[in-house]
């Protein structure tokens, strides 16, 4: 019988849940997470739709940037790819001002780095709130002072800048660029839908303190290098033709000078010559005077250097022959109330061949009168003349010609002999390109590439025999008794025509300066080249066989030897050929050969063949200066024995037919 414990407690009976409370906090806690997630939808909601196109841009000011790239300008080359104008890279500074912090600090610092009035600053900062260029094309100090010192808002881009190797190297043709890469002046302005470099625009994205991040390079993959320019231009014969200029306009005292070079054959024009010379490269720095393409835009009264085209004209219409005579008054005839006269010589009886070769004023009056107003302006105006020649050059002049109906007799003798009419170089050049044609018009050429405009067929102006007649007159200009004589070159047949023009005074009437021409055909026979120069107001002499013609000559025989065309020139190597001296056959009289070159020292080149010592002077790197025709040397500079010359300064050769004694 079991005994129970009395102090011992019964064991607690366990509560039972009431019921439907378990359930009651499920549902807490659902509407609890119900109500969070209503909370964050109606969030998300509000930030992608009622900000979201605030937000986004926020986002894209803060983390993507836009920027920009300019495109490279093209190059302008010679017809051998030599460089005439190419583009360099420059750094340049804008601001975006609203993205600025500290706006004080960092006008000192730009005006600091930059040399900038901090007032000037400060100005085109407020001014704008979007982009302000501050400086274009810094040099590399100041940029990469610049990029060192970071400030928000500062940015940095790359530009180009015009670069011209040559200095002024066909300055005036070239014309330049500005400081946006936009082409000003000359073949820049005139081919700057070709030239000009694009714009890229593309995205960059900044991290958080504002470092580009260059992830990709949307914008980029476009082609924004502006195209290639390849002028007609030699870079050899253009050294050679403002060399030659040059030397003529200094030593006459004159004003300014043109030398024009063409291609026959083709009509692009080998050389366009200014002198005084305008460098590119400083054209801030230089008279605006000087940027004048005178060749296209200066007219100018053309003298005797247009009779050739009276003569064509008169032969073509049957009014005369080579062999017509007429009487040439003693150098003196009155027409009306105005005296026409020949300065030089006073002549009788002249042949129309005669004519041409003394240049008589009243001859060729006579014959333009003979001719008449109408058909003489009719073949003017198909030569080119009245009308702008169609090259790429900005501001080419049409010249000055009335209209035939209103000339009168002493116009047509006037126009007959060059005066009273108002022509370009260019013009002139065009005209005389029909001549060396046989009679066949063809158009200059200044671009080889691209091809702005397909070339018309030419017009037949002259029958072949009439033109071949007129150069055969221009042969006889030279190698005759006629005023063109210091043009021959020892055996080639060369034509050509002087010109000495009064120039008109404004009030009317004529004054004592002059216009000195000279136009040349080489060879003669069959012409290569046409050559034509001219010297504005010199004043210690001003007849064009004495002014133009020597630089028209100096010109031709450096275009020959550089072709290897010279008489006697047997496919001389064009680094000797470029020197731009005569190499006729050599005399019989050359006594010695060349001696050794002796060390540091100057050789003794006299007696020598001019080949022979221009040989020996390039092997030591020197390119002289020739003097005189002939084709050995009788007299150098400096005298043998002495040290070789700086750089700067000319080894000149002299010549003669053979070695002084």
């Amino acid at each position: 019988m079991s005994m129970r414990n009395p102090r011992k407690k019964p064991a607690p009976v366990a509560k039972t849940a009431r019921p439907g409370s378990g359930r009651w906090r499920i549902v807490v806690v659902a509407v609890l997470f119900g109500l969070t997630w209503v909370a964050l939808w109606a969030r998300a909601g509000q930030v992608q739709l009622v900000q979201g196109e605030e937000l986004a841009e926020k986002a894209r000011r803060q983390h993507v940037m836009g920027s920009f790239e300019r495109g490279e300008r093209g190059d302008i080359l010679d017809r051998n790819g030599r460089s005439l104008a190419r583009s360099v890279r420059f750094n340049s500074v804008y601001v975006r001002p609203g993205e600025v912090e500290n706006l004080d600090a960092m006008i000192r610092h730009l005006a600091e780095v930059l040399r900038q009035p901090v007032g000037e600053l400060r100005q085109k900062l407020v001014r704008s709130r979007d982009f302000v260029w501050v400086a274009r094309q810094i040099d590399d100090r100041a940029a990469a002072v610049l990029a060192e010192r970071k400030f928000k808002g500062v940015y940095l881009t790359p530009e180009f800048g015009r670069l011209y190797p040559n200095n002024h190297l066909a300055g005036q043709v070239l014309g330049f660029a500005g400081v946006d890469d936009n082409g000003l002046e000359g073949v820049e302005r005139s081919m700057d839908s070709v030239l000009a470099g694009g714009r890229a625009d593309f995205l960059v994205q900044r991290d958080a303190s504002g470092n580009r991040l260059y992830l990709d390079d949307q914008g980029r993959e476009v082609n924004i290098r502006g195209r290639d320019v390849v002028l007609t231009l030699d870079a050899h014969i253009q050294d050679l033709a403002e060399t030659a200029l040059a030397r003529s306009v200094e030593h006459f005292n004159g004003r300014a000078g043109v030398c024009v070079v063409v291609d026959v054959a083709s009509g692009e024009i080998l050389a366009l010559a200014h002198y005084p010379f305008f460098n590119p490269n400083v054209y801030r720095r230089q008279n605006a005077d000087l940027w004048r393409n005178r060749a296209a835009m200066d007219i100018f009264e053309p003298g005797s250097t247009f009779k050739p085209f009276l003569v064509a004209a008169a032969l073509q219409e049957k009014k005369i022959t080579p062999q017509s005579r007429y009487y040439c008054e003693n150098g003196r005839w009155k027409l009306g109330r105005h005296t026409i006269r020949d300065d030089i010589h006073a002549y009788e009886w002249l042949t129309v061949d005669e004519i041409m070769r003394y240049s008589s004023n009243i001859g060729s009056a006579k014959i333009g009168l003979e001719l008449g107003a109408k058909r003489y302006a009719s073949y003017l105006s198909r030569l080119g003349f009245g009308e702008r020649p169609g090259l790429a050059l900005p501001g080419a002049s049409k010249g000055l010609m009335r209209a035939p109906e209103k000339w009168r007799e002493m116009d047509i003798a006037a126009i007959s002999f060059g005066q009273g009419i108002g022509v370009t170089v260019l013009q002139m050049a065009r005209a005389f390109l029909c001549l060396a044609n046989d009679g066949v018009t063809r158009e200059l050429k200044l671009v080889k590439s691209p091809i702005v405009s397909e070339s018309e067929p030419g017009e037949r102006v002259f029958d072949e025999d009439v033109a071949r007649a007129v150069r055969r007159m221009m042969v006889d200009v030279v190698h005759k008794d006629g005023t063109g004589v210091r043009a021959r070159i020892d055996g080639l047949v060369v034509g050509g025509k002087t010109g000495t023009a009064q120039k008109p005074l404004p009030e009317g009437g004529y004054g004592r300066n002059y216009i000195s021409s000279f136009v040349g055909f080489y060879p003669g026979d069959k012409p290569k080249y046409l050559i034509m120069a001219l010297v504005d107001d010199p004043s210690r002499a001003f007849y064009g066989s004495t002014v133009a013609l020597p630089v028209v000559h100096d010109v031709a025989l450096g275009a020959l030897a550089y072709a290897c065309e010279l008489p006697g020139q047997d496919n001389a190597p064009v680094e000797l050929a470029a020197l731009a001296v005569p190499s006729n056959e050599v005399s019989a009289r050359v006594v010695r050969e060349a001696q050794p070159v002796p060390e540091g020292k100057v050789p003794d080149l006299r007696g020598l063949p001019l080949r022979k010592a221009v040989e020996i002077l390039v092997r030591q790197g020197v390119v002289p200066l020739v003097e005189g025709n002939g084709a050995v040397v009788a007299g150098q500079s400096p005298t043998p024995g002495t040290a070789w010359p700086k750089a700067a300064q000319p080894f000149t050769l002299r010549l003669k037919g053979h070695a002084e004694s």
